[in-house]
């Protein structure tokens, strides 16, 4: 895989954590941790952390919350479907198409002011996993 596509695959990986920010999840300032295991790199890639501010009203409006597809770093178009909440379980599926065509599913368990998820990408037959934690850190210094 290049490096162009696992930084496509690395930013996907926070998307759907946009994504999830209808309920169960709050508003605020979120740290999100990310650990990537990818074919052909047996050790994964090093965690990436990221901090993300999600306002009130992003938090009612999922699409907010989510970066337009140009910003992904990739040419491909990214959207989310099959979006369910079932208590305080989220889950979905996505669909790339493009030059960076894949598709996958994830899913995220929240308990309070902290949650933990996984997403599954295949892209041409190689399936790379994600696994994610994130914590509320505070509310929005924006």
């Amino acid at each position: 895989m290049t490096r162009r596509a696992a930084v496509v695959v690395v930013a996907l990986g926070v998307m759907p954590l946009s994504a999830s920010a209808q309920a169960p999840r709050q508003d605020g300032r979120w740290e999100v941790k990310m650990e990537m295991n990818m074919p052909g790199m047996p050790a994964g890639m090093p965690p990436v952390t990221t901090t993300q501010c999600i306002t009130p009203e992003e938090a009612k409006d999922p699409q907010k919350a989510m970066p337009p597809a140009g910003s992904r770093g990739g040419t491909g178009n990214c959207k989310a479907s099959d979006y369910k909440v079932v208590g305080n379980k989220v889950t979905w599926s996505m669909a790339c198409t493009g030059a960076e065509a894949m598709t996958g599913t994830g899913e995220i368990i929240y308990a309070g002011d902290t949650y933990t998820g996984t997403t599954r990408i295949n892209r041409a037959g190689q399936v790379m996993t994600m696994k994610y934690s994130g914590k509320r850190l505070g509310d929005c210094t924006k």
